[in-house]
């Protein structure tokens, strides 16, 4: 228990943690109070760390420390909290009312007090508190309003200490990292295979990632930004690993040998197959996908059912009921819409007419075609990388990117024609990242190219696939925020832009 006249950090339990029988809470309790620790230590917080049968006391000053701790799964709430003798009454009050006098003046107010734990020994009542305080602050304050305050003044009474709360914070909730066991989380880097691995995540389970390359350099960067906000911003108590495969020699194969209605069956198919092999090796006792029903044609009922005998894993599937506004909202509290909106969905595998209501026999007489050792060479050489101590911009790709602009060069903006209107590199063109997929065969080859977008991941695939056709094409370093940074150096964009 921490002295008194001290700021802690103190956390509450997630209920499902209080539930459980005595051996099993052990065990939880202890997961979760290594997995605290861990992410202190990732945010470089020193502070001891105590526990009582509800609560988690972090011993520290550091305002980091509340920012990274309401990130670990298993706490259901956590308010930084300042710790005071709680024997008598008056003394008590006169202490809650200075602490409190600045926060509700002027707001609707309520006080709430929580005796937790051992009541026999606390002394005080938690309704004469709240009276006593409710009466001394509510000259300051507009009204009590204990439905829907705009302040709280929160106090926690433990065995001889009060702890009065500031705002109280959301934790994850849900089960500590790591108490549920391993599985491989297949990941595009789009909004639903993030949002998948999150959830799964929160109920526990370990993950690594599996990533099937089909873009390139520009793709596994974008990729890797996704992951590393998965392990560095939810992965306390674990150190992921992500498993990049080169993937296009099994589509090309896939391409050559198949029907087109099947590809992206079959290709769905090789990837869980390519799952299951790293599971076995890492030991992992599931596979986790971003799948929705009806999202696409390869989710349907029965195309899934079909994907899903390709391996003896069970396949978790979170988001199956989801809408994809649903899963846009959770990506973005999670920290990944942003990256996940720039990462292409890099795909040459789309049919005209793709099957929706594939049958087994069909599509496993299809993939007998396919020569079993190109998808074993692509798993046996992939490319490993360790998350949390990974530098995802030190693996830029140099060669084709620049941090000036020439003045002959022919500037192309990616993003769209809103945010070009807001502000462009001057002369720029605007032009649709979809469009320019397509477009960008047809450019003058007399012409230098430099290419942008928001965070330099549509623009440095495009860089790539011109310098692949022989155009003199490259990508600004940094996408935006570096540009507009080049840009005010020159005056040629507002000082304020992007503040």
């Amino acid at each position: 228990m921490p002295d008194p006249d001290r700021t802690v950090v103190l956390l509450r339990f997630s209920g499902e943690i209080a539930t459980k029988a005595k051996p099993t809470r052990a065990r939880f309790e202890a997961r979760l109070l290594r997995n605290v620790r861990d992410a202190l230590r990732a945010a470089g917080v020193s502070a001891p760390v105590s526990r009582t049968r509800n609560r988690v006391f972090v011993d520290t000053r550091d305002a980091r420390a509340a920012d990274v701790l309401s990130r670990v799964f298993g706490v259901q709430s956590l308010a930084v909290a300042t710790v005071h003798p709680a024997e008598k009454l008056d003394e008590l009050v006169r202490t809650a009312y200075e602490h409190f006098k600045a926060a509700v003046a002027g707001k609707r107010f309520a006080v709430r007090v929580r005796r937790v734990g051992d009541r026999a020994k606390i002394h005080l009542e938690s309704r004469a508190i709240e009276r006593a305080l409710g009466t001394a602050l509510l000259p300051l304050a507009a009204r009590v309003d204990l439905d829907d305050p705009e302040c709280i003044a929160a106090i926690e009474l433990h065995e001889g200490h009060a702890y009065l709360c500031a705002a109280e914070r959301r934790g994850p909730a849900g089960l500590p990292l790591g108490i549920e066991g391993g599985a491989i989380a297949l990941l595009s880097g789009g909004f639903d295979s993030a949002v998948a691995a999150w959830q799964l995540l929160r109920r526990g389970v370990r993950l690594d990632y599996l990533f099937c390359n089909l873009g390139g350099r520009a793709h596994e960067l974008g990729v890797l930004r996704v992951a590393k906000v998965l392990a560095e911003r939810w992965s306390y108590g674990d150190f992921p690993h992500l498993h990049a495969i080169e993937f296009e020699a099994v589509a090309a194969e896939i391409r050559a040998k198949t029907k087109s209605r099947y590809w992206q069956l079959i290709l769905k198919r090789q990837m869980l197959r390519a799952a299951e092999v790293v599971a076995a090796q890492r030991r992992a006792e599931a596979l986790v996908t971003g799948d929705a029903v009806g999202q696409v044609s390869s989710q349907t009922l029965s195309n899934l059912a079909v994907i899903s005998r390709a391996t003896e894993l069970p396949i978790l599937r979170p988001l199956v009921g989801a809408n994809k506004d649903e899963i846009i909202r959770l990506a973005e509290q999670i920290g990944t819409a942003a990256l996940s909106a720039v990462v292409a969905e890099y795909c040459s595998m789309v049919a005209t007419r793709p099957a929706t209501r594939s049958r087994a026999s069909i599509v496993e007489a299809e993939e007998a075609q396919l020569d079993p050792e190109i998808l074993e060479h692509a798993v046996a050489t992939r490319t490993v990388f360790d998350l949390r101590m990974l530098d995802v911009e030190a693996r830029g790709i140099p060669e084709l990117e620049v941090d000036t602009i020439a003045s002959d060069a022919t500037v192309i903006d990616l993003r769209s024609r809103a945010a070009f209107a807001a502000w462009h590199w001057p002369g720029a063109l605007q032009l649709d990242f979809d469009r320019a997929l397509v477009a960008y065969r047809s450019f003058a080859r007399d012409q230098r190219y430099v290419l942008y977008c928001e965070f330099g991941l549509k623009s440095v695939h495009l860089a790539e696939l011109l310098r692949r056709g022989g155009f003199d094409a490259s990508n600004f370093r940094g996408g935006l925020r570096a540009l507009v940074a080049y840009a005010r150096e020159r005056r040629l964009a507002p000082p304020d832009l992007l503040e």
